[in-house]
Order: C-alpha cells, then structure tokens, then sequence
C-alpha cells in the first residue's frame, strides 16, 4: 500500500525523488551508488545488497536482479539504468575488472548488513529534505513505481517486469498516487483566476445591459 493506516503517503513525490538523487550524487562513495541503485531501480534494498558485478550488465546497459518475495529463487529481471549510473558504478567498484576475475566477479559490491544499508538511505534522505513519514528505502521504491506509472506514462506491464511484481494488480496502485498529470485532469474542472475574472465581467455587462433595457 502507498498510504499508511493514517493516511500518510509512503512514496515520494517528484520532487522528493529528484532531491533524492541530488543528494545522493553528492554523498560519499559508496553510499553514493547505492542510494542511486536504488532511486533508478526501484528494486528492493535487499535485492541491491545481494548484488555482484556480475550482475551489472553493460551491454544492455541495465541491472540484473534476482527477484525477491517469490515462492522460488531463481526469477531474475534486468532494469535498464542511466548511463551515468553505469559510469559511476564502474569508476567507484572497478566494476569490468571485476568481472573478468573469477574470484570477484560474485563478491558483493555493497557488503553491509541491512541494517546500515537502511541507516545511510535515511542519512541522504535527511539531508535531502524529506519529511519523516517518507524518509525510508520503501519510499524510493514506491517512487519509482509512482514516476513511471503516472509521470512517465510507462505500460504497467513494464513496470511490473522492472520492479518484480508476480501480480499486475500490486504494480496497478500506484496510479492511486496523485501526481502532475492526475492534476492536470482534475484542474479542466476548475475554473481558472482569469476564467473567473472573465466571467464576473460577462456578468457585469449583462446586468449593465439589461438596466440599461429597462430605463429605455
């Protein structure tokens, strides 16, 4: 769900998301390419942690995850990412050289623990001023899910691939989430400050008109 039983949203917004990853791209190394896995990803974070070089694939330009939360192992999915991702990804944890070493090549590129995993998340989204309620790895994943659903106008059906969903009806709430576009439709129902100017002088000039009739 992307809102709390009190009704908190738990995603973040657009603009939450790109402080996000403003943020990160500033943050020290490797906290940096972990929280910009993340954002660009929507994976889960215990999905990035158990990632190795072998499973960045500069071909296709992508990231190849074995998806979580599945009855069975062995369901992998790959998640086209910037350019700028792979670039950091390769200048920071040597990433070619890696994979042509046999003995690196399945050594993860994040070895922490979920628990600090989850603490340097919450660090950048502090200092990306996100509210409290949101400042949490699932807010990222949510946001992903938000930004390609409703911003970017993404087929579901791709969106359920890149974020591992095993039903297309978990990836369908996020266009539960008010976003610009959702505004914009429930903005042709509200009259606008010059509609509404335009009709107080309408109304002006009818009333005008109509004593006007009447004293002739």
């Amino acid at each position: 769900m992307i809102y709390d039983q009190t009704g908190n949203r738990k995603y973040l917004t657009t603009e939450e998301r790109k402080n996000f990853i403003r943020a990160a791209e500033r943050a020290p190394i490797p906290i940096s390419t972990f929280c910009l896995t993340l954002a660009f990803t929507g994976a889960r974070i215990s999905e990035v942690l158990a990632l190795f070089p072998r499973r960045i694939d500069f071909a296709v330009r992508g990231i190849t995850f074995e998806t979580m939360k599945r009855r069975r192992p062995g369901i992998y999915r790959t998640v086209p990412v910037p350019d700028d991702l792979l670039t950091r990804l390769e200048e920071t944890h040597s990433i070619l050289s890696k994979q042509s070493d046999p003995r690196r090549r399945d050594e993860l590129i994040w070895p922490w623990c979920r628990t600090t995993a989850w603490k340097r998340v919450k660090e950048v989204m502090k200092v990306a001023g996100v509210q409290h309620s949101c400042d949490v790895p699932k807010s990222l994943r949510h946001g992903f899910g938000i930004a390609g659903t409703i911003e970017a106008g993404i087929p579901l059906n791709i969106i359920q691939k890149w974020m591992g969903h095993a039903r297309i009806e978990t990836t369908a709430i996020y266009a539960n989430a008010v976003g610009p576009e959702e505004r914009r439709l429930a903005g042709r129902m509200w009259p606008s400050a010059n509609q509404k100017r335009q009709s107080g002088r309408e109304q002006s000039l009818r009333i005008f008109s109509a004593v006007r009739s009447a004293r002739e």
